[in-house]
This record gives C-alpha cells, sequence and structure tokens, in this order.
C-alpha cells in the first residue's frame, strides 16, 4: 500500500488517490516548471491510508450510524461533532506514522533544517472537479512544526471531512459521503508571514469576462484573505497584452485598507495582529510582481485548458514568489454562455449601506444579523444575512438567504465565493452593516448597478430579463454600446457588439477622481476645506497630477480592454461650466455663465490657458493607455468643436501632448452635434477620421430648443426634417471623403422608425446602452432586411 507520495511523484489524473488540491499541486511541480512558475515542495498521504484509517476501530461502522441519524432528523451539528470526536479519538495506523515521519525528515533535509514549519492541508478526492468545488470545507493548519505537531494536523484534517459545512455540501450534491477519502498534503512553508499572499482567478470572477487576471493580495498568510477577514489589495491584468514585454498590461490597481494579518504564533500555528499604518497605505505587490503572477496564472490556465483559481504566496525573507494551490474555477465556467440574464432596478429607496458587489442579481428580505453561525436554528428562509465575515461553517445557513451583507472581505473572500456558488446576491467589506442594518428591517440587496453593491431600505421594484445571445441576427451596420462606467463594462462582454461608440470621461472624473484638474496643480487658489478634500481625495499620491493621471487612465483602460480589440470610442471632457465647478476644488476655476448649455465647454476650453494644463492630464492619461498599456483600440473624440480652426488648434495640443493624429494608429473623431459640423463637414473630414452625431445637442441646437425645458418638450424631436436632412447631409459628405459616421444618441433605443431611417441613409454605426442593445439589433437587422441588395 502506498501510504505517502512525493508531490513530485503526482499528476492531475491522481485525484481518486490524493484528492484534487494534491494532485493540481504535483502537475503543476512536474509540468509547469519550464514556465517559471514555483511551486513549495511536499508529499501527500493517499486516499488507502485514509480507508486504512478508517477501517480500524470500527469507524465506518459508526460514521454511518451517524449519518443515518441525521437523514432521521438530528440535527447537523450534533451529528458531525459525534463523526469528528470519534475521528479525534483514533490513533493513526503505525505504518502511516513512520512513512509520514519519513516524509517529514526527508523533506526537512532536502529544505536544510530540522524540523522544517510546513502547512498541512486537506486534499478531499472529490475536490477541485470542474463541476463542484469543495475548496475551503476542510480543515488547513499553518506553521506546523515537529513530528508530533504534524501527526496531530493529520489527524484534525481527516476529521475535517466531516465538517459541517463539509457534510451539508455533499448531502446537496448527492455525493457518496463514504466515497469520498481524504488526502493529507504536506507542503514547506512560505514565509509570507513576513511577505505576502493572496488569491487570484484567470478570468473576471464576478462577470467571467476572459482576458482578465484579478490578482487579490494582504499582508501575511494568506488565511485572511480566502476567510475575508481583510479587505485586500486587487490588480486587474489584461492578458492579451502580456506577452509584450514594452507594454504594461497592469491596467487597475486598488490599495485596499488591509487592517490585519496572519503571522507565526509564538506557540506554533499562527495569529491574526492588526498591520501598520504603513503597511494599511502600501501596495503588497508592485507592478513586476503582479506581472510575473498574471503570467504564471496564465500558463497555468492554459496547461490545464480551463479557466483557473490559484493561491500565492510572497517569502518576505527571500522576496520569492509561489504558487501553493491551483483549481478549476467553478462559478462563471459553468454559465451559459449564450444566455444573458440581467437585472435592472425599477424603483427607488433610500441607499444604507454600499460595499463590493457579489453577482449581478437583486435579493430582498428582512435583516437577520448573527454572529455566529450556530444561531441558524433562528435564521429564517429568504431572510438577508448580516454579519462581519463569513468561514466555511456559514455555508449551510448561507444557501437559505435571499441575499448576503458583510463588514469584511473582498472579492476573493469566502463569502464571494460561495455568493456566487449559490447564486445569491451579496455585499462584501461594507464595512458597517452590522452597525446600521437593524434586525427585522426590510432591505433590498442590489448587485446590478456595477461593481459597487448597495442595500437599500425597504422592497425597491425591480425586473429580471433574459436575452438569448444566439438569436441576434449579424448585421451590416455596427451596433455598438455606449458606456460610462468603468466598474460594469466587463458586465457586457458577451454582447456581440462591435465595439463602443461612446465612453464618457466625464463620467471617470465625476465619480473616481471627483477633483478639478486644474485644482490639483494649482491648489494655491484653493480654500482650505477644499485642500482638506483635496489631500483626502489624494492621499498616497504624492504627485496631484498623477493621481489624476493615474484615475483617469485606470477607468478609461478598463472600458477599452473589455471590448478589445474593436474600437472604443473615448470623448473627452464634455462638462459645462456648472458642472465642472461642482467637482472638488472646482468653483475657483470656472465662470459663471448665464447659459452653459452653449458656453466654455468641450473643444474651447482645451486650448484655452484657463484649462490647457487640465486637458494637458487628459491626454497623458490617454496617451498611457494607449502607447504604455498598448490599448491602441482607444479612439480619441473631441466634443462640441465648432470650426475647422479651433478643431486645429486642438489638435494641436494633443500633439503637443503626445496624441498625434495617425501616430500608433492613432484615429480621432468629432462630435457632430452642432449645425456648423454640418455645414462644414467638408472641412472637418479633412481634420478628423470620423464623425458621431449626438443627436441631442443637434436636435437642440438646429431647432433652438433647449433640451430640458418642460415648455418645449413637444417641439423637441429628433426626427424633425431639418434634424433627419442635416444627418443625410453629413452621411453623404463624410463618406465621400472616406469617413465613418455613427450615431450615439438613445432615439435608436426607443424608436424603430428613426433606426430605419439611420440606416436607410447608410449609417455607418448606432451605438445605444447595454440594456438596449438587442432591440435595437433586431431592428437594424430589419431594416437592412428591407433595403434593396441588403443579406
Amino acid at each position: 500500500m502506498r501510504r505517502v507520495i512525493r508531490f513530485a511523484d503526482l499528476e492531475r489524473s491522481d485525484v481518486g488517490l490524493v484528492g484534487g488540491k494534491n494532485a493540481s499541486l504535483g502537475e503543476l511541480i512536474g509540468h509547469l516548471d519550464p514556465a517559471g512558475v514555483r511551486v513549495p515542495d511536499g508529499f501527500a498521504t493517499t486516499a488507502d491510508a485514509f480507508r486504512e484509517f478508517l477501517a480500524q476501530g470500527r469507524l465506518q461502522g459508526e460514521i454511518v450510524a451517524q449519518l443515518d441519524r441525521l437523514r432521521a432528523g438530528s440535527p447537523l451539528a450534533e451529528v458531525g461533532a459525534a463523526v469528528r470526536a470519534a475521528i479525534l479519538a483514533t490513533p493513526l495506523p503505525a505504518p502511516l506514522v513512520d512513512e509520514l515521519a519519513e516524509g517529514y525528515a526527508r523533506l526537512g533535509r532536502e529544505a536544510g533544517r530540522t524540523d522544517p514549519d510546513v502547512a498541512v492541508r486537506s486534499s478531499a478526492t472529490a475536490e477541485d472537479l470542474p463541476e463542484a468545488s469543495f475548496a475551503g470545507q476542510q480543515e488547513t493548519f499553518l506553521n506546523v512544526r515537529g513530528r508530533e505537531a504534524l501527526l496531530d494536523a493529520c489527524r484534525r484534517c481527516f476529521a475535517s471531512l466531516f465538517t459541517d459545512r463539509a457534510i451539508d455540501y455533499r448531502e446537496r450534491l448527492g455525493f457518496d459521503h463514504l466515497s469520498v477519502a481524504l488526502s493529507v498534503g504536506v507542503q514547506l512553508m512560505v514565509r509570507s508571514d513576513l511577505g505576502g499572499s493572496g488569491v487570484m482567478f484567470t478570468l473576471d470572477p464576478e462577470s467571467g469576462f476572459p482576458e482578465a487576471v484579478v490578482v487579490s493580495a494582504a499582508w501575511g498568510l494568506g488565511e485572511t484573505v480566502v476567510s475575508g477577514q481583510v479587505d485586500p489589495d486587487e490588480y486587474l491584468v489584461f492578458k492579451p497584452l502580456l506577452k509584450d514585454p514594452g507594454l504594461d498590461p497592469v491596467l487597475q490597481t486598488v490599495c485596499g485598507p488591509k487592517r490585519h494579518k496572519s503571522v507565526y504564533g509564538e506557540e506554533g500555528l499562527t495569529r491574526i495582529v492588526e498591520t501598520s499604518e504603513e503597511e494599511r497605505a502600501a501596495l503588497v505587490l508592485d507592478r513586476a510582481e503582479v506581472r510575473r503572477l498574471a503570467e504564471w496564472a496564465v500558463a497555468v490556465e492554459e496547461h490545464y485548458g480551463c479557466p483557473m483559481d490559484l493561491e500565492w504566496a510572497k517569502d518576505g525573507r527571500s522576496g520569492q514568489l509561489f504558487v501553493v494551490q491551483a483549481r478549476p474555477e467553478t462559478v462563471q465556467s459553468r454559465r451559459r454562455g449564450t444566455v444573458l440574464r440581467r437585472y435592472r432596478l425599477t424603483g427607488t429607496g433610500e441607499r444604507l449601506v454600499d460595499g463590493i458587489a457579489v453577482g449581478e442579481a437583486v435579493g430582498a428580505g428582512p435583516v437577520r444579523r448573527l454572529q455566529s453561525p450556530v444561531e441558524i436554528g433562528s435564521f429564517p428562509d429568504g431572510a438577508v444575512l448580516v454579519t462581519a465575515i463569513t468561514d466555511p461553517d456559514w455555508e449551510p445557513l448561507m444557501k437559505k438567504a435571499s441575499a448576503i451583507v458583510t463588514d469584511h472581505g473582498g472579492r476573493t473572500s469566502h463569502a464571494a465565493i460561495v455568493s456566487r456558488e449559490l447564486g445569491v446576491p451579496a455585499v462584501v467589506g461594507t464595512g458597517r452593516a452590522t452597525e446600521v442594518l437593524p434586525d427585522g428591517q426590510q432591505v433590498t440587496v442590489s448587485c446590478a448597478e456595477g461593481a459597487e453593491g448597495h442595500v437599500y431600505r425597504g422592497n425597491v421594484d425591480f425586473e429580471e430579463s433574459e436575452t438569448d445571445l444566439d438569436s441576434l441576427p449579424a448585421t451590416r451596420t455596427k451596433v455598438m454600446l455606449n458606456l460610462a462606467d468603468p466598474a460594469a463594462a466587463f458586465r457586457w462582454w458577451r454582447l456581440p457588439a462591435d465595439g463602443v461608440g461612446l465612453a464618457r470621461t466625464e463620467f471617470v472624473v465625476a465619480h473616481q477622481v471627483r477633483v478639478h484638474p486644474m485644482a490639483l496643480l494649482h491648489p494655491e487658489r484653493l480654500s482650505a476645506e477644499d485642500r482638506r478634500q483635496v489631500d483626502a481625495l489624494t492621499d498616497g499620491h504624492p504627485d496631484r497630477a498623477e493621481y489624476f493621471v493615474d484615475r483617469l487612465a485606470q477607468g478609461v483602460a478598463r472600458i477599452a480592454a473589455s471590448r478589445w480589440p474593436d474600437p472604443v470610442v473615448v470623448r473627452t471632457s464634455d462638462f459645462k461650466t456648472n458642472e465642472y465647478a461642482r467637482l472638488v476644488g472646482g468653483a475657483p476655476f470656472e465662470p459663471v455663465e448665464a447659459n452653459p448649455m452653449i458656453g466654455w465647454r468641450g473643444a474651447s476650453r482645451y486650448y484655452d490657458d484657463r484649462y490647457r494644463e487640465g486637458f494637458a492630464l487628459e491626454c497623458r492619461a490617454l496617451r498611457r493607455v494607449r502607447d504604455e498599456m498598448g490599448l491602441t483600440n482607444l479612439v480619441v473624440m473631441i466634443p462640441f468643436c465648432r470650426t475647422p480652426e479651433e478643431a486645429d488648434r486642438v489638435l494641436a495640443v494633443m500633439a503637443d501632448n503626445g496624441l498625434a493624429r495617425g501616430r500608433n494608429g492613432l484615429r480621432v473623431f468629432v462630435m457632430a452635434e452642432i449645425p456648423a459640423n454640418i455645414l462644414l463637414a467638408g472641412e472637418f473630414a479633412e481634420r478628423f477620421d470620423g464623425f458621431s452625431i449626438g443627436s441631442n445637442d443637434l436636435t437642440q441646437l438646429t431647432l433652438g430648443v433647449d433640451r430640458d425645458s418642460d415648455l418645449l418638450a413637444h417641439l423637441f424631436d429628433e426626427s424633425n426634417p431639418a434634424v433627419t436632412r442635416s444627418i443625410e447631409t453629413l452621411i453623404a459628405t463624410a463618406h465621400a471623403a472616406g469617413r465613418h459616421v455613427g450615431l450615439c444618441g438613445q432615439r435608436p433605443s426607443n424608436d424603430p422608425a428613426f433606426t430605419r431611417f439611420l440606416v436607410d441613409a447608410g449609417i455607418d454605426s448606432i451605438s445605444v446602452t447595454p440594456d438596449s442593445f438587442a432591440a435595437v439589433k433586431q431592428q437594424v437587422a430589419a431594416a437592412e432586411h428591407g433595403r434593396p441588395g441588403a443579406k
């Protein structure tokens, strides 16, 4: 009988012998070394050794009897405790003790130290399968030293095959309890207690977007990240650009608070301590380390042929990175790729607390605030679970909840992982849910509004819809998306859109930067209160200008990556002066205008000395996305450009800031929203590569109607002949010059007749909001079918 096998002698086909976790470690060591993937050495006990253990002392009969009691109605907690007690009271067989001791001694000799510190991990033979995730249900013990401590940890791992959550999970999925064996992995510790650790996915865990690697990181041992005890750093890496060493594929970096870390305990094992202020403010990984981890993750994914969920660790003494676990991702990879299910709030309510959205659904119910999973008996089906953090002991309770809200945890915490698998919406890392959500209060938990989740007071109406993407027709006219919120961009990757026709930088500035760019460059003009707010927002950024560039670049890059390699048209900022003034520190830099709608906005600001420096920061951000990150599908679009001479001045300023039209394939479009853009379309076509019709402003300025006036609403009509003839004229003139023409207004979403008009006029693209995409795509196809020669 083989009771102990070295990792190096295992492959992933050995799941039945040593469980999914240990088989995967063997696969990594044996096959990923050429890719540079480092994995700590170790060995595993076998399923045969576990069954030999159960065969002695009539353990198997005791387990069967206890499980029969469970099915007869005995409490899960009582049955689980009885099974575990019986296992812990049974000594390990002498042959297994001898082989464990020899394997441990050999590991120490090869590592050059006596009684090495090891991680002792449970690996079930039904674990980490593509169709089910048993991750986290059995125990792991870190910083185990010495022969006796190792033997005790092994026996505790055996017992953890029958934790309450593991019993419940196998019952729910129909797995035979005694057909599952427990292998114990013994692996050299990485001194991440002195460094950092975390997890990474080879797809976006919320949307399933397959071209991203998402890395989470915290100080110390990895148990705090997995359990959700810390809110970690998060890094987003774009896979398609990883292979080019001259590009920076790290699109987004978020510094988490990381208030605690797990370190070695004084008497062995581990303890939780608070982090220092310096640790909380600093990133765990630099960009080179993030890139290396992402390269390893992609190599592992390519080898396994499926999306992966990995754990990594950084040794604080050597600075080396290691992969310590790898398993198939089991939530997004199992979703039907051709059906898009979406939730949308149709009502409103008071927002009580916010956090990270897990999933994309909406749930509602009464709040049930718990401190411990032992209170499961008091938890009614369909309630909203509110707690500080969850761990695997909470799982039998979590499946009863309509939604879950936690104080702590990130997108890779236990609460997030299990919520995704159960399909239960969750808002994690709120910081204060247990303080502000009282027992019994009716709430609605929404994860349908982007990366941020919200908890609303009362029952807020919502609707659910499904779109069969396979049923959408092909069209010659491109149908593109209007996107504003970078956090929501990945949600729509499955839509068969032809790119993004309008991404508004002012949304990113308003929500992610929040500071007027000139306030960052000229703080001497700010009030004391504005300076305080700017200092708070830019904390951790010694260079205030770099804060603006970094935030804007990250937001734009996320949108550009979501549709790569299709074009993504990014409009430079088009705030009105009154809107700019509302940004932090904006008032000193903005004049008071009687009519901001047709005032100092768009192109007229970019070359003006009062804003030229601010526009330069925008150009730096866009250049970073294109030239440094490599997202050359980004197309720059200039709004509200009144004259060809103004266009020349703007293009010159752009070129001065590294955004010369044609350089590195840069295309520059102009908004067609002023009658002058139509009348002088030939001159504008000499300066720009394309036009995008802003139908709202074009209608307003053609008809002389304030689009926000209730009194004149009956006159505001994009289908008025004055407007439609302008559109026809622009398309004909632009096409004669070989220029692209698109439209990014909302009218096609509401008016099939207007869509038909655009198609008949020969428009090249129509850009709409994601929730309107399917309907407009079908309308375009119908319009094309009615045209002579249409396919």
